[in-house]
């Protein structure tokens, strides 16, 4: 196919016009980023925005796979001899691939098998006249097939191999699959066993040792459990639909008479369900379940990522970063706005009273020392007790203490990219250091981090790693660029996600800004080493300088539309300095002035958007999160108990939670609000701050169940001075 068949299909799937389906088309096929032609190009493809550009560029590539396997299907069939025009029609014209497979399965070279071997034996003709279902005698018809040589000893050999042959012609018949396959989709049920012997080994799959479910309405979560329980050895899993009602299926296509032929064809079609066709259909659903449960585990991946990259930041303040232990004692270290390490050193807050008194005594002293702005903590171990320590401390009112999410942290500390950034320190500092940056900046940091290792997915490590890696990396790039990199102080980790960059030319930038300093203007970008001007294109609108030559270099504004705000301050007689500042100034455009050939008014529009908060960050005002003083640990815990809580994982069956005891409870799905709820992620995001009541606590297992549902009388009661607040309180070290 050509291009203009693919945007003709993919404009009807997506309602969308075809000519911005095509401009978006030909943009991804020279090379442009989603990023930059969601915000760059917006009057080529009338506004479309990433998730419908993702869309084409993802179903483009579907249409080349399914033509690239068009031409290996006509080519084999054509080598065969076999390959008719009809056949070819049928090839050039299948929607999907699997109907283009059920084309070639016929014709496809497979191992030998009882319909070959029987070919071999030369029963194909007996098979062929079986198949009509004549009124003949099937035994008499197969004498004269019995064969000593070709060691078709009896009639009843004649007929088995006959059978076979017809067995294998049902289980390729396109018509067949296709009833057989809506059958499974339709009525197909999921069953699974423990397997005996393994009942205690296997508790964690107590709920799946005798089950069945729904092909049509199993989700995802549960598909993916069941199979983990598979391939771990624990569980068998089946797929089938009730048998009556395929063989009747099958009965019906190919059983024509009550002759004895036609019993031949039916004990055929029973053979071919049992042994050909129930297989091939289980596997091709087992498949199609899994895409299917990939898809939704991925999709609820990838909205839980996106919410914690563009977590609310703190910005840039002097740090004191605590990595919280008990017997090895908590790791501090100091950071300066820019986040660079200062200092570092351990103390003993939770250990002998001569050394919490050293503990309080360090962290004073360093908090006067680098004039630190906040104290993170990390939410590890030790963590609560650890808070109360600084809590405890006489610290001037303006510094605040932070919880931090340190999930992901100590794989960051003993990775490749931290051993490079600080070769001098072990992995206590460097994972104090993460916590503390994570906090000053959390898209900034957690890029050096593999998505799967953050603590925000759904069997992450059970679905196609391919295709998570394709979302995940797509939701990096989209919240890096929507919220811009500083370049003279981006990481390379941070850079390499920028559009058009990578990991070499995010390598060549900060090789560069080490040998020659600060870039001064975006135009010197062209002098880094293999940045050529489609590059260059690309990443510009993307990099930031703050404090640069040219005050638009710290905004959005594309360099190829510099030349339109020249002429915009031009024409009111004042500087671009004065235009960024000036509301009525502003005010006073005439945006259709400036329209061209190619900008319009919506680039425009976005221009003046940026003019009046250059380099503004999309990202939420940080708000922290402070837990219950007197709840610690589990143990403290006790069902009825109000808490507060931030969101740290949504899924598909519902929502975890960290309340402060170091283990998350989860608030199933059913008791996130007094109303239905679909979809976890529409009642709540990730790190949103959170009120719950305990409902239920199992220590042996370390499950928490939580509820967000309000009871009647808290919903009539709804002002906060008539209900019971959490007390906080404080340890005072002085």
């Amino acid at each position: 196919m050509n291009n203009q068949i693919y945007i003709a299909k993919m404009a009807k799937e997506f309602s969308i016009p075809p000519g911005k389906v095509n401009a978006a088309v030909d943009l991804l096929d020279e090379g442009a980023t989603v990023p930059f032609i969601s915000r760059y190009r917006k009057e080529a493809t009338g506004s479309l925005d990433e998730v419908q550009i993702t869309s084409i560029r993802d179903r483009l590539i579907q249409l080349r796979e399914l033509d690239k396997r068009r031409v290996v299907v006509i080519e084999s069939i054509a080598s065969q001899g076999k390959l008719t025009d009809e056949l070819k029609d049928k090839i050039l014209t299948a929607e999907t691939m699997t109907v283009l497979e059920d084309l070639y399965l016929p014709y496809k070279p497979k191992r030998r098998t009882r319909a070959t071997i029987a070919k071999e034996k030369s029963l194909e003709p007996l098979a062929q006249k079986l198949w009509l279902q004549d009124n003949i005698d099937p035994v008499k018809e197969a004498v004269q097939y019995v064969n000593l040589e070709n060691k078709v000893e009896s009639t009843n050999d004649a007929l088995a191999g006959a059978r076979d042959i017809m067995a294998e012609w049902i289980a390729e018949d396109m018509q067949a699959r296709e009833k057989i396959r809506d059958l499974f989709r339709s009525q197909g049920m999921f069953k699974t066993k423990v397997m005996k012997g393994k009942e205690q080994e296997a508790i964690k799959f107590k709920d799946y040792y005798d089950w069945q479910e729904a092909v049509a309405t199993a989700p995802s979560h549960r598909i993916l459990a069941m199979r983990r329980g598979e391939k771990e050895g624990f569980l068998t899993l089946r797929i089938l639909p009730p048998e009556e009602e395929a063989i009747k299926i099958l009965e019906e296509l190919f059983v024509k008479t009550h002759y004895a032929t036609g019993e031949q064809v039916r004990m055929a079609v029973h053979d071919s369900y049992k042994r050909l066709l129930s297989l091939s259909m289980e596997t091709e659903i087992r498949l199609e379940t899994k895409e299917r449960a990939d898809q939704e585990a991925i999709k609820v991946f990838s909205e839980n990522l996106r919410q914690l990259l563009m977590a609310p930041p703190l910005g840039q303040k002097n740090i004191l970063a605590i990595d919280p232990g008990f017997r090895t004692g908590c790791k501090v270290v100091t950071l300066n706005k820019e986040g660079k390490l200062l200092f570092n050193d351990t103390i003993y807050p939770t250990q002998s009273d001569r050394q919490l008194t050293e503990a309080a005594e360090t962290v004073l002293e360093l908090c006067q020392k680098y004039q630190v702005e906040c104290i993170a903590i990390g939410n590890g171990t030790a963590s609560r007790e650890t808070e109360s320590f600084v809590h405890g401390l006489p610290l001037p009112k303006e510094i605040q203490v932070v919880m931090v999410n340190e999930s992901g942290a100590s794989i960051y500390s003993a990775s490749q990219v931290a051993r490079a950034e600080f070769p001098d320190y072990d992995v206590t500092v460097r994972g104090a250091v993460s916590i503390g940056r994570r906090l000053m900046d959390p898209l900034a940091e957690l890029v050096k981090i593999d998505p799967k290792s953050i603590g925000v997915g759904q069997y992450q490590h059970d679905v196609d790693q391919t295709n998570l890696r394709q979302s995940l990396d797509d939701v990096v790039i989209s919240c890096v660029n929507l919220v811009g990199v500083e370049v003279n102080t981006a990481s390379k980790e941070l850079l390499m996600y920028v559009s058009g960059l990578g990991p070499v030319l995010a390598k060549s930038i900060v090789e560069h800004r080490n040998q020659h300093g600060p870039f001064k203007s975006r135009e010197e970008f062209r002098s880094v080493a293999k940045l050529g001007s489609k590059v260059f294109e690309q990443a510009a609108g993307f990099l930031r300088i703050r404090d640069g030559e040219n005050p638009l270099d710290a905004s959005s504004v594309h360099p190829e539309s510099y030349a339109i705000v020249d002429q915009m301050a031009k024409d009111l007689q004042c500087s671009v300095v004065d235009l960024m500042k000036n509301d009525g100034l502003r005010e006073r455009l005439d945006l259709h002035k400036y329209v061209n050939a190619t900008v319009g008014l919506p680039t425009l529009t976005d221009i003046k958007k940026e003019l009046a908060k250059p380099g503004r960050d999309p990202r939420k005002k940080f708000e922290s999160v402070k837990f219950e003083e007197s709840v610690q640990k589990m143990e403290d815990l006790k069902p009825g108990m109000k808490l507060p809580g931030v969101v740290t994982n949504i899924t598909a069956f519902g929502v975890f939670v960290d309340i402060g005891v170091h283990q998350d409870g989860l608030i199933h799905v059913s008791q996130l609000a007094n109303h239905f709820v679909k979809n976890p992620g529409d009642v709540v995001k990730v790190h949103q701050k959170v009120q719950v009541t305990v409902l239920e606590v199992d220590l042996p297992r370390k499950r928490i169940a939580l509820t967000m549902k309000e009871h009647r009388s808290e919903r009539k009661d709804s002002n906060p001075k008539n209900s019971k607040s959490a007390k906080m309180s404080s340890r005072k070290i002085f």
